[in-house]
């Protein structure tokens, strides 16, 4: 966090800034404690490790070949991923993160003369990648319920790209609805799927009935390596392609050998992965079982949190005597629809129960 004396600091040398960093209003990530006592439900990591055998396979590659680069295509992690999702490995494409995918689709595939498409209430990762590309965009309404309206997208645009489920409402759609806009919609469609893991299902079932489709996943969430950044995205290969024609211009190298090999190993330990996503789900429902009891409404989640509000305290209010309670969560002050809400990362069912008794007590 920059100090009043750095601000004024940097505001004295901006003139040498480049005419689009002072438009930029960048993207704010959750926040990261050092206070290791802290209950942290903040920023939707996966409360379980990585698989044993993720870790064995890390510890095996840190050696000598370390000082050599690592493969820029990543050609045994795409084989990996086209094998398990029954698709060819030209459709797969690597990223540092998924949102290094979503970057250069944004650059790459939907800077055109007409608007890209996305709901008003998202990732707020997707504004700030227009401004940066100076990509013109229109914000689509949710529905009363918080829900995307997928028909609402039915004009002319120059793409379209929303999660599923949704961020950080955690409302999916249907793989119906989807199909329904894309056999409706001419230009690029963008699902980026970061949450699919826990409940939702998935698009890249369609990627081969629909050019026109892409599908972005992350392994930080379902597979428990937000540490080690690896994105994915799913396409036909023309649209792969022109991702690559974007990451060779930009950087070659994107994925580190262990980030390679612990993406293949999580792939592999099948049963781990979903045995934890189970866990996840389970703890959903019982957290949300008890905070409808105690008053609070919660949206309907196909993700690893909750979006929450309670009917006499604000979301401001209750998001403070957590904090004075050791257990950090995610408040939004804008916009002010969802002012109200708090999202709530799920733990592990002990935590839950940890959760649950701080919000009796908070709303007695």
């Amino acid at each position: 966090m920059l100090n009043q004396q750095s601000i004024e600091s940097i505001k004295k040398m901006s003139k040498l800034w480049g005419e689009i960093v002072e438009k930029l209003n960048p993207y704010t990530p959750g926040e990261q404690p050092n206070d290791l006592n802290l209950l942290k439900l903040n920023t939707n990591e996966n409360p379980y490790g990585p698989s044993p055998y993720v870790l064995k396979n890390i510890k095996n590659k840190c050696n000598d070949s370390l000082r050599l680069y690592p493969d820029p295509e990543s050609i045994e992690l795409k084989k990996s991923l086209a094998e398990y999702h029954n698709l060819s490995p030209e459709s797969v494409f690597i990223s540092n993160g998924s949102d290094e995918s979503l970057a250069f689709i944004f650059q790459g595939l939907l800077k055109k003369d007409k608007p890209v498409l996305f709901p008003n209430i998202t990732y707020s990762f997707y504004p700030v990648y227009c401004q940066l590309y100076e990509i013109e965009y229109k914000q689509i309404p949710l529905d009363q319920e918080f829900n995307i309206n997928l028909d609402d997208y039915r004009m002319e645009n120059g793409g379209v790209i929303f999660p599923n489920p949704n961020a950080p409402t955690g409302i999916p759609k249907s793989l119906k609805e989807i199909e329904s806009l894309l056999s409706n919609n001419n230009s690029v469609v963008v699902i980026d799927e970061a949450y699919v893991d826990f409940g939702t299902s998935s698009a890249i079932k369609l990627i081969n009935k629909y050019e026109n489709l892409i599908v972005t996943q992350s392994f930080s969430k379902g597979r428990s390596l937000a540490g080690m950044r690896i994105g994915c995205a799913f396409s036909s290969p023309c649209l792969i392609e022109a991702l690559n024609r974007i990451k060779n211009s930009f950087n070659s190298y994107p994925i580190d050998r262990l980030a390679q090999i612990s993406a293949m190993s999580s792939i592999t330990d099948k049963i781990y992965f979903e045995d934890n996503c189970n866990k996840v789900i389970a703890a959903r429902a019982y957290l949300e079982e008890q905070l409808k009891s105690i008053g609070f409404e919660v949206l309907p989640s196909g993700a690893n949190f909750i979006f929450t509000q309670h009917m006499q305290k604000s979301g401001e209010n209750i998001y403070d005597e957590l904090r004075k309670n050791k257990i950090l969560v995610r408040h939004f002050k804008s916009p002010e629809k969802i002012s109200n809400f708090i999202r709530i990362t799920i733990g592990t069912m002990n935590q839950m129960h940890k959760l649950v008794s701080v919000m009796k007590e908070i709303v007695k």
